[in-house]
């Protein structure tokens, strides 16, 4: 739907942002385009920019918020004049960061996931932009395959988030944690595992978490593997990798 922006001296524009497609995966393309309605004066528009945003879980001394990020930022347009009543279309074609995190899973947006784009528009010396267009990122074919493998073992879902901070081999300021309960096979080594991706064009690393049980001489505590999956691997392989990974930590034998 058209917002209405009130620029200098009361007259308003229009602005509309239309996604072609909000389902995308990492590495692809977003394509959409940003529609205006000029208003009762003639305007300059000094630019269009449109960012990816995503909502962060802070952490701060005892407490913690959300705050959100701009992992993405491209320009759609530099300046032009916008004609008093002129309705006017501009496309874009902005490529999605292999990192971007996973917001859902075929149809069933993934809960605690909070990532859309903004479309800023810059008029009359002032900046506006407007409420968040969501935008849902489906994981890559290799995600894909090892989040159904951990189903397959028995692992519930339980929730995801987005944690502040950089993690080795990583870009972005922030990672994206997707929490399980322990399978039926695990749970007497851990109660919940958590599970990171760092992607890339041809590969990418998965990191595995899991808060390991005590014993009744020992304290229970953090155990990690990391491993790494290229795109052109056999599913099989990759799944092999996983239950390694989770032998490994059940074994505490775990490194990160």
């Amino acid at each position: 739907m058209f917002r209405r922006l009130m620029a200098a001296f009361g007259a308003g524009v229009e602005v509309d942002t239309v996604l072609h497609a909000p389902q995308v995966r990492p590495g692809e393309t977003l394509r959409g385009e940003v529609r205006f309605r000029g208003g009762s004066d003639d305007h300059k528009v000094d630019g269009i920019t449109i960012d990816f945003t995503a909502v962060v879980e802070v952490e701060r001394g005892d407490g913690e918020h959300h705050a959100t990020y701009v992992f993405q930022r491209a320009q759609v347009s530099g300046p032009f004049e916008l004609r008093a009543g002129e309705s006017r279309s501009l496309p874009f074609a902005i490529p999605v960061p292999w990192e971007t995190p996973i917001s859902a899973i075929g149809d069933r947006p993934l809960p605690g996931m909070r990532l859309g784009v903004a479309t800023e528009l810059a008029l009359a010396g002032a900046l506006d932009k407007g409420d968040l267009d969501p935008l849902f990122v489906q994981p890559l074919p290799a995600q894909e395959h090892l989040l159904h493998a951990l189903d397959r073992m028995g692992f519930g879902f339980k929730r995801t988030d987005l944690e502040r901070g950089t993690l080795r081999g990583s870009t972005m300021p922030f990672y994206q944690e997707i929490e399980y309960y322990a399978g039926p096979e695990w749970r007497r080594h851990f109660n919940e595992l958590e599970l990171t991706f760092i992607a890339g064009p041809s590969s990418m690393e998965v990191i595995l978490e899991a808060d390991r049980r005590g014993g009744l001489l020992t304290s229970g505590h953090d155990v990690y593997n990391r491993f790494h999956v290229r795109y052109g691997d056999h599913p099989a392989a990759a799944e092999h990798a996983l239950r390694d990974g989770l032998s490994a930590m059940a074994r505490h034998r775990g490194w990160f």
